[in-house]
């Protein structure tokens, strides 16, 4: 149901020539301004996920100078676990699909979910982004305790958001 919604919003900020392309084209420029909305979501996510990277190398190298009793493995871990997070959205199938491909051609409702799925994931981010920050903040403050705690947080996080991003693939071809 959501998808036909945002089907319809692309739809209504259309214009007149993408108009005449959907009706002799079978909703070719609505695919494209979907498949162009979700490119410029995902880049965002990647910059956030790529300035989220910059502040936990920030976070590693103050624990390291502090030799402070958190878990250097995991603080390394979780820069290990973005920079693979971040190729993955970076490098993402945009929904096309060939001419002559045997698994069918992507259309309108899949493009949207796709679209929908990839908007929770930003709510993920900026959750995730948050986390990040707050440990920043507990280390700076050499709040250890809180941040071992927060540590922990961001490592599940990621853990959740590397878990949905695998299930997108699904997205665009569900299995019969």
């Amino acid at each position: 149901m959501a998808e036909r919604d945002t089907i319809e919003s692309v739809n209504a900020r259309q214009g007149i020539v993408s108009k005449l392309q959907n009706l002799f084209l079978r909703g070719f420029a609505t695919k494209e301004d979907l498949r162009e909305l979700d490119k410029q979501m995902r880049d965002t996510q990647y910059r956030t996920l790529r300035d989220m990277r910059h502040t936990w190398e920030g976070v590693y190298l103050n624990v390291l100078d502090a030799d402070a009793r958190l878990s250097k493995r995991d603080l390394k871990r979780v820069l290990q676990v973005l920079d693979r997070v971040m190729a993955k959205i970076r490098r993402a199938n945009y929904g096309y699909a060939g001419l002559w491909d045997r698994k069918g051609q992507i259309n309108e409702n899949e493009l949207a979910r796709v679209f929908n799925f990839d908007k929770t994931l930003s709510q993920d981010i900026a959750g995730m982004d948050e986390a990040v920050q707050k440990t920043s903040q507990n280390v700076d403050n050499e709040n250890w305790a809180e941040a071992r705690e927060d540590l922990n947080q961001v490592k599940k996080l990621l853990y959740d958001l590397e878990d949905k991003w695998n299930e997108r693939e699904n997205l665009f071809r569900p299995l019969m």
